[in-house]
């Protein structure tokens, strides 16, 4: 299958693609993975999109574009996708429609992780990154001290674009830009949203649910 995870940051887009990826047998394909590879690598692109997304802004269609054209090239495509975090324009989607039109491929279906701005302020401020092996976990799940890594002991800290005056920030760049793209994907009918504020088992159901409406075993 053929699907895009839609959803405002901290929404869970994550943790349901890693589901979906074991169940479908597809490639997820996450823009902010490949952002970072790109950050960790220091390639110009990369440092390109850091500009903006410590400031909590979305990155400019024309460098998204660049670092993900190249990914759905990859042969693990041809199988179907979980694309997490794109598109998040219309720029974008109308660029991923010609893509697979060209192929003679469509999306089977949108999934929009529907949830409220307080709820993921909370999710977010709570989250933080280990400095040694990159996991990240939450402060309201989390057991132990929430100062070091239940995996490998390492520091752990809160990211720049997890502190809430980012996070706010993003959520109102996620409204203003991205809201358009809902009403375009609900327009074509492809649109189909899951209450993101449920326990990731309840959402999971949901999708299902959706995804064997449009044909999934």
């Amino acid at each position: 299958m053929r699907l895009v995870l839609l959803g405002a940051p901290g929404s869970g887009k994550g943790t349901q693609a890693a589901l979906l990826k074991e169940r479908l047998g597809c490639a997820h394909v996450s823009t902010g993975d490949i952002f970072r590879k790109n950050l960790k690598k220091e390639t110009p692109l990369g440092l390109l999109a850091r500009s903006y997304m410590d400031k909590g802004a979305l990155v400019p269609d024309e460098v998204v574009l660049k670092m993900v054209s190249g990914r759905l090239l990859e042969p693990d495509m041809k199988a179907g996708f979980l694309l997490d975090g794109f598109p998040r324009t219309i720029a974008q989607a109308e660029f991923l429609e010609s893509f697979l039109a060209e192929r003679g491929q469509a999306l089977d279906a949108v999934i929009l992780f529907d949830i409220g701005d307080e709820a993921l302020v909370r999710r977010l401020s709570n989250r933080r990154t280990c400095r040694s092996c990159g996991a990240i976990f939450n402060l309201l799940t989390l057991d132990g001290d929430g100062h070091s890594c239940p995996a490998c002991s390492g520091e752990l800290y809160q990211r720049d674009d997890d502190e809430e005056s980012v996070i706010r920030n993003r959520l109102k760049v996620f409204h203003d830009q991205t809201q358009p793209l809902i009403d375009w994907y609900g327009k074509k009918g492809l649109l189909s949203a899951v209450d993101a504020s449920q326990a990731p088992e309840a959402a999971y159901g949901d999708i299902a649910a959706i995804l064997k409406r449009h044909g999934a075993s």
